[in-house]
């Protein structure tokens, strides 16, 4: 099994469709061996206690804390972002993971540019991903990422526009 270590950004969106079916955090959790660094953890509290849908969204990914595996990281003191992106691309790097989940699109260059040989992966992408190896259709693949899209104010959003184009072709 593949590993795929995720960061806060990507786990809230998943969480933010995480009660539907199909559900795509159970399928991820169920194809990858899914690791999620500490720091990670404590952004994802700091996000649940929220009364909104990201809120909420954070705490259906902190109801599966039993499926994934949590692990610690020694921080890069000279990452210029969050303690969560760096965490997650150290611990990518650290362990040589297949995938690194992240929806931090703004950053997507500088985090890229950070993996070794980890592949960079967005949620968008990621449902691309479940809908060619036939997790996912691509018509709730398309579903899901509208619902994201709208909870996230991801219209305007480039990555998720072409994500949004390839599940058409689908």
């Amino acid at each position: 099994m593949s590993r795929l270590v995720a960061d806060a950004s990507a786990l809230v969106s998943l969480g933010i469709v995480a009660d539907t079916d199909p559900d795509p955090l159970a399928l991820a959790l169920s194809q990858y061996e899914v690791i999620v660094p500490t720091a990670v953890i404590a952004e994802l509290e700091e996000v649940a206690s929220y009364e909104d849908v990201h809120g909420g969204a954070a705490t259906a990914v902190l109801d599966r804390t039993a499926q994934f595996e949590r692990q610690s990281v020694v921080l890069d003191a000279g990452f210029p972002l969050d303690d969560g992106e760096n965490a997650a691309v150290s611990l990518a790097n650290d362990l040589d993971a297949a995938l690194l989940l992240c929806d931090e699109f703004t950053q997507i260059g500088l985090i890229h540019a950070s993996l070794a040989d980890t592949r960079l992966v967005t949620t968008p992408t990621l449902l691309s991903i479940l809908v060619r190896t036939g997790q996912l259709s691509a018509a709730d693949a398309r579903t899901l990422l509208d619902n994201m899209s709208d909870a996230r104010s991801w219209d305007a959003n480039s990555y998720v526009q072409r994500a949004r184009s390839l599940l058409e072709e689908s």
